[in-house]
């Protein structure tokens, strides 16, 4: 891990509506680790312990009422790139539901992680997530304190390594170089997830804080900051923040804050390889794009 002093930062921007209002955080002194978890070190955890992910559980026919019980396989959801152009808004044109897909089989049964043991573990929830950070003597960081690390002291800057568009994949991030989500070249020749700590580390020594997976982090999702001490904070908004991070209207599942981007990211749709940006997830979701790092 990469012991880090904290202190106050800019944090969010005006890029995306969801990274506003830009503002002041501070933040306690802290470790985070200095690259993603990976398939080596969450198989450790699981021989370990024999924890059986969320991906893996048998669903209860009673949580999916009105849905057909043969359907009803555990599973994760696996990227499929497009014959060709397709229309953006869209993301059903390119998720498609994985039966059998795990952290251990993340495209599916036929895939492995044989000879991906070095690239950080995908197909984890937020309490698979969490329960690693917990056998660790860790915890997930929150929003806040990954994007104090990602900055690397690059206080303001767009990018993990200062303000200069990364066209190649080269400066600090494995994004996707091409036409999304039908034409990918690799960063670097890497299509996917790629070894952790391939691409240059941040000015703390972080990799990987730019793209290759998203992380977890602790926080509820919001469609903007609460700001401490504001005044949308003070009028009670924390209490009510479960339901404002529902997925769907009506929904019991909450949604985390990822941050860093992926190896999805694209220009043309999903500028977000960058410290400010987020995503919300609902804590029970598996992809092929989602992992995390541990702080302390």
């Amino acid at each position: 891990m990469v012991p880090l002093q904290g202190g106050t930062f800019t944090m969010g921007s005006t890029f995306y509506p969801d990274e506003s209002p830009v503002h002041e955080r501070t933040v306690a002194p802290f470790e985070i680790d200095r690259h993603p978890v990976t398939n080596a070190q969450f198989a450790a955890f699981v021989d370990a312990t024999g924890y059986v992910t969320v991906a893996e559980r048998p669903l209860d026919p009673a949580d999916f009422p009105g849905v057909d019980p043969a359907d009803l396989v555990a599973g994760g959801l696996v990227f499929q790139p497009t014959p060709g152009p397709v229309d953006l808004r869209d993301w059903r044109q390119w998720w498609t539901w994985g039966a059998g897909a795990s952290w251990r089989h993340p495209f599916g049964p036929e895939s492995s992680i044989d000879d991906r043991l070095d690239h950080p573990v995908v197909q984890v929830s937020f309490e698979d997530a969490s329960t690693y950070a917990t056998w660790a003597g860790k915890r997930l960081p929150t929003e806040a304190e990954w994007e104090f690390a990602a900055r690397g002291g690059l206080d303001g800057a767009l990018y993990t390594w200062g303000n200069a568009p990364d066209a190649a994949g080269d400066l600090g991030g494995n994004h996707w170089q091409g036409s999304f989500p039908y034409r990918n070249i690799g960063a670097n020749g890497w299509v996917g997830t790629s070894p952790v700590g391939t691409f240059p580390p941040n000015g703390y020594g972080l990799f990987d804080c730019a793209g290759n997976v998203w992380e977890w982090t602790s926080d509820f999702y919001t469609e903007r900051h609460i700001v401490p001490g504001s005044e949308f904070a003070e009028a009670g908004a924390r209490p009510n923040l479960l339901a404002a991070a529902s997925a769907e209207p009506g929904s019991l599942i909450p949604r985390r804050a990822l941050k860093g981007g992926s190896h999805l990211c694209a220009p043309e749709y999903c500028l977000r390889y960058r410290p400010a940006a987020r995503s919300p997830q609902a804590d029970d979701s598996a992809t092929t794009h989602i992992g995390f790092r541990c702080a302390r």
